[in-house]
């Protein structure tokens, strides 16, 4: 890195702030000493924009816990500095959740300074702008397959759901399932996105309006598996439909955070219900996990599930379309033109 920096260097980065209970963000110029502490300071080159960058910057969620704050719970780009030793200037590392764009200054931002533990080495197999692709959506898929086939799935034991399909998640999951040899069946509230949905390698696509749920304690077992992102009624449906010895992986409550079940599918036929918490995860999962993206769970359709790229100043009505659950596919954020 060829520019050297201070203290008093300045940078863009994009600042949420809230106002008399008015939560609002915009471009703003910073500098390198206003960054939070942390071992490694990385030259962003992209981030992405996730439903929960969504909620924090809008004020929808309650996302934030201390204003202002630099908004994006992921980034990638090449380490700056560093005072730990795992890290040298110029390698290529990812950072999702952990706090970031949470409790600690985030992604959107032309530098960005973290703890050493919440940093990841990129494989040269992913780029930068992959990476970010990926993001916090594609990990937390992965991360749910992961958690899945350590229960036990295998792609020979029948068609594994995945809910909210269009989504960042969805469509990951899908496409990462597709390539390890798994049948899909994608849920989706949005019949004009059947195609899409096949294209990444569904098999079949359910309408949302349509299903059928049925109340009893056990309907007809229909599913190995399932990657649900939707909560609520959907998520109870699901319990009810998955195979003897079948896994649930629960990723999202976008549907309602209410869980109306039995202890039967549990008790009768053995299913798993396995939380996936994307934030918390252990420095050497998470490794392991990115690992996987970039070998046997390496999306087979980047361009397919990325529709848009957008820059920090386009980012208000982003955060917008994703409120009015007009997106599908993921957003990705230029940063700089870091390599």
């Amino acid at each position: 890195m060829s520019q050297t920096l201070d203290d008093n260097t300045t940078f863009q980065c994009y600042r949420i702030q809230s106002h008399d209970g008015e939560v609002s963000g915009s471009v703003e110029t910073c500098t390198i000493g206003s960054l939070p502490e942390g071992e490694v300071l990385i030259r962003a080159a992209f981030s992405d924009v996730n439903y929960k960058d969504a909620l924090a910057a809008t004020g929808h969620g309650k996302i934030i816990r201390d204003f202002p704050l630099i908004g994006g719970i992921d980034v990638s780009g090449r380490v700056e500095s560093s005072t730990d030793n795992r890290f040298k200037p110029g390698d290529a590392v990812v950072v999702t959740g952990c706090g970031l764009g949470e409790r600690h200054d985030g992604g959107f931002s032309e530098f960005v300074r973290v703890p050493a533990d919440w940093v990841v080495p990129l494989s040269d197999a992913l780029s930068l702008q992959q990476a970010m692709a990926v993001g916090t959506a594609g990990f937390t898929a992965a991360l749910a397959i992961d958690r899945m086939e350590l229960c036990g799935q295998t792609p020979d034991g029948g068609s594994v759901l995945v809910t909210g399909a269009t989504g960042g998640v969805g469509s990951f999951a899908i496409n990462m399932l597709k390539g390890r040899g798994y049948e899909v069946t994608a849920l989706t509230g949005k019949p004009s996105s059947a195609d899409y949905l096949r294209e990444l390698g569904a098999s079949e696509v359910l309408i949302r309006g349509d299903l059928e749920m049925g109340t009893r304690p056990l309907e007809r077992a229909k599913f190995a598996g399932a990657i649900d992102s939707l909560g609520g009624d959907v998520l109870s449906w699901i319990t009810r439909v998955i195979q003897p010895s079948g896994n649930i992986a629960s990723i999202g409550l976008a549907g309602g955070s209410a869980l109306n079940t039995t202890v039967m599918p549990f008790i009768l036929r053995g299913i798993n219900l396995l939380g996936i918490d994307s934030v918390n995860v252990p420095q050497r999962a998470r490794r392991e996990v990115w690992k996987r993206i970039a070998t046997d769970l390496r999306p087979s359709h980047f361009d397919k599930i990325v529709t848009r790229q957008v820059t920090l100043g386009e980012l208000n009505d982003v955060f917008k379309s994703f409120i009015d659950g007009q997106v599908t596919g993921r957003t990705i954020v230029k940063i700089s033109d870091v390599h």
